[in-house]
């Protein structure tokens, strides 16, 4: 009996710094400005994809993405989704265009990546299956945060290994939510390489009027995200995210 206090003691310290680390690694609780750093310098950028218009939607957005600022993209489609690997590839032939020289060389060196992770919940699933692909969801998001896919097969000897996204950018699906999720759980767990990585921002669909997604309140609602985007300055009055216009071109 005389140990039962010690116990309870030591369970309410757990308590009591676990949610402190909590509050710690969450951007709502714990805003920060991003690390500096030169341009040029090897950084990852990871793009969460959607599908049909909402991958559209984030090629959007990236259209004037410069490749000296961001040296890898990591692009994370969900599995059946052949039309968002696809506009990736797109993509990223058309910023290997731009960055070539009159000779054929390229102008930047930068690589890329596509990976598949199994679907958070498929069209049509049964609600009471959803916990099970989530969760096999959320395993394959820690693989895929941990370091580009085929870095050893597709990078050149003298390219700089990446580890861990400087940043994330997702919209629209489930999936989001979950890799956001698995980030936060890295950060919280404190592991190397993962201090000052990660940052997140989330952009809300054109569809979305009057009111957040369901993964949009999710995020918003738990402080996820370092940074909320929404396409409709009533969402912006209501506090629901900063308003940078339609992206829809």
């Amino acid at each position: 009996m005389p140990a039962i206090p010690y116990v309870l003691a030591a369970a309410v310290v757990v308590l009591v710094s676990t949610f402190l680390r909590l509050l710690y690694v969450l951007p709502a609780f714990n805003p920060t400005k991003p690390r500096p750093r030169l341009r040029g310098q090897p950084t990852r950028l990871l793009v969460v994809l959607g599908s049909g218009g909402h991958t559209s939607e984030m090629f959007s957005l990236l259209r004037d993405l410069d490749p000296k600022s961001y040296t890898h993209r990591s692009y994370i489609v969900s599995s059946g989704d052949g039309f968002s690997a696809s506009k990736a590839v797109d993509f990223e032939c058309a910023l290997e265009a731009k960055r070539r020289h009159e000779d054929g060389t390229v102008l930047v060196p930068s690589t890329y990546d596509i990976s598949v992770i199994p679907r958070a919940r498929g069209i049509h699933q049964p609600l009471w299956t959803t916990p099970v692909s989530s969760l096999r969801c959320l395993v394959a998001c820690f693989t895929f945060l941990g370091a580009p896919q085929h870095q050893t097969e597709r990078l050149a000897p003298r390219t700089p290994r990446y580890k861990y996204p400087d940043l994330i950018i997702a919209n629209g699906p489930a999936t989001a939510v979950l890799v956001i999720a698995a980030s936060l759980l890295l950060r919280f767990l404190n592991l190397r390489g993962t201090e000052g990585k990660m940052r997140t921002i989330y952009v809300e669909s054109w569809a979305r009027i009057n009111s957040l997604s369901l993964s949009g309140r999710i995020l918003v609602t738990c402080g996820m995200v370092n940074r909320m985007l929404v396409q409709w300055e009533d969402l912006s009055r209501k506090g629901l995210g900063d308003f940078i216009g339609a992206l829809i071109q």
